[in-house]
């Protein structure tokens, strides 16, 4: 009677155990065991240690499983989004600025000269210079060998070395490049000053290289509140790569302005309040952004400065009452920290001095009673 009473009492401690025991035919079999949590569910525990045959190296990051919420555990921790790179406007590699091969103007000069030199001597030749003129040069009389295919070839000798003397006579300026291009390709760039020979075959455009300054008409930006502003901005720039400037897109002074439209869609441009202003606080952010953006097509920006900055009409109304209204509160607060201070300090020295006795209430009613004529003085127009 006592087995069986020991049986029945352990099979009711374990009742999974004896089920299994009984399905196998009186086979003893060992339970499972589960692990129990309130935010998981039940996972047998041989899962957690199963023996791989060939275990394949894997770096382990920490991990937190979600929890429930309410119950004051920590949530999943997400991996931070990758940061995304501005994208930077991409020219072609070769296209850099390098210098072009031109010659001192002194050599256009003389071959120009030896050009009409050879004319005249080639017009003596064929014997049909003017009298006047072999008087004038005190040539030698010569009766000449008439025009043939000798004189014609020393007349285009003597005629293409004169084009080509004066015709690549070009002079160059301070501030001003000279870009060269044959045949729609790049050769070169000409910064001298001064007399130069360049070759006549070579097409020229004339790039200015200065500092330059770019006033901006209004534009549209936001303050730091979302509110719709506009902004007139002074750009401080010049042209530092000449290949890339022109070559390198249509127009680099529009690419500029739009540089800076993008810069302001960007940058909150607040409204100037006292000496350290909102537009001084965004003309370094959008020097830098402006900066950035033309840098690679070969222009140099100095500083972007907003110079005026206005509501749009559309909200100038609102917050001109806007700003009234903050004004009057700031003005009434002065006013009433200034009341009371005056009421505390007259109620101190009289009391403190002895020269009236004051309970709580006709202290309560003095200070009414001179918080009232105070604030009445003050209201008063001087």
């Amino acid at each position: 009677m006592s087995t069986t009473t020991s049986h029945t009492a352990e099979s009711e401690e374990h009742p999974q155990g004896a089920a299994a025991a009984g399905g196998t035919g009186g086979t003893a079999t060992r339970p499972a065991r589960l692990i129990h949590n309130e935010a998981t569910t039940e996972i047998p525990v041989h899962l957690l240690f199963r023996d791989d045959p060939d275990p394949v190296s894997v770096p382990l990051k920490p991990a937190v499983v979600a929890r429930r919420q309410g119950t004051g555990e920590q949530p999943r921790l997400t991996r931070p989004a990758p940061a995304r790179s501005r994208t930077v406007p991409q020219l072609d590699p070769g296209l850099v600025e390098r210098p072009a091969r031109v010659l001192p103007g002194l050599a256009g000069v003389l071959a120009g000269a030896g050009g009409i030199a050879g004319c005249l001597a080639t017009s003596w030749w064929a014997g049909v210079l003017p009298p006047l003129a072999v008087d004038a040069l005190r040539l030698p009389a010569y009766g000449g060998a008439g025009l043939g295919p000798a004189q014609w070839a020393a007349y285009a000798g003597a005629g293409a070395l004169g084009v080509l003397g004066f015709g690549g006579l070009a002079r160059g300026r301070t501030g001003q490049a000279r870009l060269l291009g044959l045949f729609g390709r790049y050769r070169g760039t000409v910064r001298r000053t001064g007399l130069l020979w360049m070759n006549p075959l070579l097409a020229r455009r004339r790039v200015d290289v200065r500092l330059r300054h770019w006033r901006s008409e209004a534009m549209p930006a936001t303050d730091t509140n979302g509110v719709a502003v506009r902004v007139v901005v002074l750009v401080v720039w010049r042209v530092r790569d000449t290949a890339r400037a022109v070559l390198g897109i249509d127009d680099h002074e529009t690419y500029l302005r739009e540089c800076v439209e993008a810069a302001l869609a960007r940058v909150a441009v607040d409204l100037p309040r006292g000496a350290r202003g909102g537009p001084a606080a965004a003309a370094e952010a959008l020097t830098r952004l402006v900066a950035a953006d033309a840098g690679p097509i070969g222009l140099e920006v100095f500083s972007v400065q907003p110079l005026r900055v206005e509501y749009t009409p559309e909200v100038a109304a609102a917050m001109h009452r806007r700003q009234i209204a903050a004004l009057d509160a700031r003005e009434r607060s002065s006013m009433l920290n200034s009341v009371v201070d005056s009421v505390e300090d007259t109620v101190t020295r009289l009391t403190m001095r002895g020269l009236v006795e004051l309970d709580d209430y006709e202290r309560k009613v003095w200070v009414r009673d001179l918080t009232v004529a105070f604030c009445a003085g003050r209201r008063e127009p001087a």
